[in-house]
C-alpha cells in the first residue's frame, strides 16, 4: 500500500507495481489455461470423438448419458445437464454428501468409502442402453473407481475425464489398487497437472490457479457438440435445449423435457 498525504485527510492506495503483479498472475493463469486447452485439442481429439460416438449411439437407441464426480468434480458432471445450448438427455448424479458444495470437507472423506457406488447406480436406474461419463481428476478415490467398476460389471460404457499425470503420481484409494483410467473405456486426460495449481505466487506454498474444472467443462462440451454432429448426420433431431431467455424456448424445450422428465433427476 501507498499512503497519499492531502492535508485534512489521508488516503491509502495500492502500489501500482502491486496491482501489475496481480495483473501479470492473472494473465500467466490465462495463458496456462488457454495451454492447457491446446494441448487437449492436439492429444485428445480421437478420445473426444470416440466418447462423442458413443454418446450418440445411446442416446439414438432411447438411452441417456449420466455424468457423475465427486468434490469439485461434480460441478463438471452438471455443467451439461438441463442447461442451454447443450443435449437435454443429460443426467447429472448429483449426490448429498460427494459434492463439494456442500459440507465441502465431508466430501472429502465419502469420496473415498467403498460400497456406495452400487447403491447409486441403482438409485438412478442407469441401464446398459446408457452411457456413463465419470470425471475425477485424481482418479484415486474409491467412489469414481468403484462406479466404473460396478457399471462395467452392467454392461455400461464408461468414459472417464481424469488427469494422467494426477492419477500416475498417487496411489488408488481403493482396495484393487487400481485408477479410474485403468477401468474405463475411453479416457480423456484434461492434460491438468499434479496438485491442480498452475501459477507460483511468491510466499504461497502451492500452486494456485485450479485448471480441472476449466478444462473438464470444455472436454464434456466438446462430446456433446459433436454428438450433436454425429445425429444430425444419421438423420437424428438432437434434443438440444433453447436457452430459456430466448423467445419460443418454453414451447422448443417441452417435447424434449416431456420425453426425458422420468429418467432425468432435476427436471
Amino acid at each position: 500500500m501507498i499512503s497519499m498525504d492531502y492535508g485534512n485527510f489521508k488516503i491509502e492506495v495500492f502500489d501500482p507495481l502491486f496491482l501489475e503483479e496481480i495483473k501479470t498472475s492473472a494473465k500467466k493463469y490465462l495463458e496456462e489455461v488457454s495451454g492447457l486447452l491446446e494441448r487437449i485439442e492436439d492429444t485428445q481429439a480421437d478420445s473426444i470423438l470416440e466418447a462423442a460416438t458413443i454418446v450418440a449411439e445411446s442416446i439414438i437407441n432411447g438411452g441417456i448419458i449420466h455424468t457423475f464426480g465427486t468434490g469439485h468434480s461434480h460441478m463438471i458432471a452438471e455443467e451439461p445437464c438441463c442447461r442451454a445450448s447443450t443435449i437435454i438427455a443429460v443426467n447429472a448424479m448429483l449426490v448429498p454428501g460427494l459434492k463439494a458444495d456442500t459440507y465441502a470437507t465431508l466430501s472429502y472423506e465419502a469420496e473415498r468409502l467403498e460400497g456406495y457406488a452400487k447403491h447409486i447406480l441403482d438409485y438412478y436406474k442407469v441401464s446398459r442402453k446408457d452411457v456413463l461419463i465419470i470425471i475425477s481428476n485424481s482418479g484415486r478415490n474409491a467412489v469414481p473407481i468403484e462406479m466404473a467398476m460396478e457399471a462395467k460389471t452392467r454392461g455400461i460404457k464408461v468414459v472417464a475425464i481424469t488427469s494422467l499425470d494426477y492419477s500416475k503420481a498417487v496411489p488408488s484409494r481403493h482396495s484393487s489398487g487400481k485408477k479410474l483410467y485403468e477401468i474405463a473405456d475411453i479416457v480423456i486426460d484434461n492434460c491438468c497437472p499434479l496438485g491442480e495449481g498452475l501459477i507460483n505466487v511468491e510466499g504461497v506454498r502451492v500452486k494456485v490457479g485450479p485448471s480441472s474444472t476449466v478444462t473438464g467443462a470444455a472436454i464434456i462440451h466438446a462430446i456433446m457438440v459433436q454428438a450433436t454432429q454425429n445425429m444430425v448426420e444419421k438423420g437424428v433431431e438432437p434434443p438440444v435445449c433453447m436457452s430459456g431467455n430466448l423467445p419460443g424456448s418454453d414451447e422448443y424445450n417441452k417435447k424434449f423435457f416431456d420425453k426425458y422428465r422420468n429418467r432425468i433427476k432435476i427436471l
